[in-house]
């Protein structure tokens, strides 16, 4: 029984590499661990620099390990002012905008899929050309403005909505599902919207949550549209708050040394905020929400884009 055994072993594909595959495997994992050290160092950097000391953080000498751990920057920096309102849009306009870009990316790579529809190559290549051609800035900023849009919450939402690399996702994918699913429900009576809402949609979930993934980052990470749209602090997004303040951090440094007082003792200076605490802490807390969503949605992104970018 044993010889059985390790005869088996032998003549696995595991025990009949030769010396090349496993030098070659042994390169592959050491140049991934290295590549996943190099995306991962950055985030680590903000994150032990955002709760060491003050004083070494600006110095530069907190590099692989926190130094004089502690939380006192985040509670400076969530006192300032207009933090809540500007995490408060930019929640809003990610749920909205993702909901809303998904729901009609699904829609419109579902009807770009019906033979049916009338004109339907023509709307198709209308909407897929304007990936290619942009009317500009100032265009855009005029359009806005005479849309009423601007200082307007659903500037960030509505010009998002369509978005041409997401329909094209969601209409390879679609293809690839059986016909015959749909030709049954409609032998049944089922009308389009039945088909798209109870046939199509369900099908569609790793797709979707590829193209969810997608928007809500853009949405999140987006400050551009802030900076040309709005005058009115109230609707800043976070981001865009974060690079107000990174590029004010030197006074905001000072102004939250000011409002705490004169009368600091050594283990309050060691806490003093700088200007590198100020863009630490507030990257972190911008990044953050990104970190801990995306791994949830991982096995559908996969999963979505492969199966979206190849008709099977």
């Amino acid at each position: 029984m044993a010889s059985e055994t390790l005869g088996s072993k032998e003549m696995s594909p595991l025990y009949r590499r030769t010396a090349g595959e496993k030098v070659f495997n042994v390169f592959n994992i050491f140049f991934f661990i290295v590549f996943a050290f190099v995306c991962v160092y950055p985030f680590y950097y903000l994150i032990i620099n955002s709760v060491s000391n003050n004083d070494a953080s600006a110095a530069g000498d907190v590099n692989w390990f926190p130094v004089g751990f502690h939380l006192q920057n985040y509670a400076e920096v969530f006192k300032l002012e207009g933090l809540g309102t500007a995490a408060f849009v930019s929640v809003a306009r990610t749920v909205i905008g993702t909901a809303l870009t998904v729901i009609a990316s699904a829609y419109l790579g579902f009807m770009f899929t019906q033979e049916r529809m009338w004109r339907r190559k023509f709307w198709y290549r209308f909407v897929i050309i304007t990936m290619y051609f942009n009317a500009g800035l100032i265009p855009m900023f005029i359009t806005m403005q005479n849309l009423h849009l601007t200082n307007n919450f659903w500037v960030y939402v509505l010009p998002a909505i369509v978005q041409p690399f997401n329909i094209i996702l969601v209409k390879t994918f679609i293809e690839s599902i059986p016909k015959s699913l749909q030709e049954a429900a409609e032998v049944d009576g089922a009308g389009t919207l039945t088909v798209f809402g109870k046939i199509v949609l369900p099908m569609c979930t790793p797709i979707l949550a590829t193209v969810a993934i997608f928007s809500a980052v853009g949405q999140w990470n987006s400050y551009q549209d802030s900076l040309l749209y709005m005058t009115d602090q109230k609707l800043w997004s976070l981001q865009y708050l974060l690079y107000t303040y990174i590029n004010q951090a030197n006074a905001l440094a000072a102004s939250v040394r000011a409002s705490a007082g004169s009368a600091m003792n050594v283990a309050a200076l060691a806490t003093q905020q700088t200007p590198t605490s100020i863009r630490m802490t507030v990257s972190v807390i911008v990044v953050l929400p990104i970190l801990f969503i995306y791994p949830f949605f991982q096995r559908f992104f996969v999963k979505g884009m492969m199966l979206g970018a190849v008709k099977g």
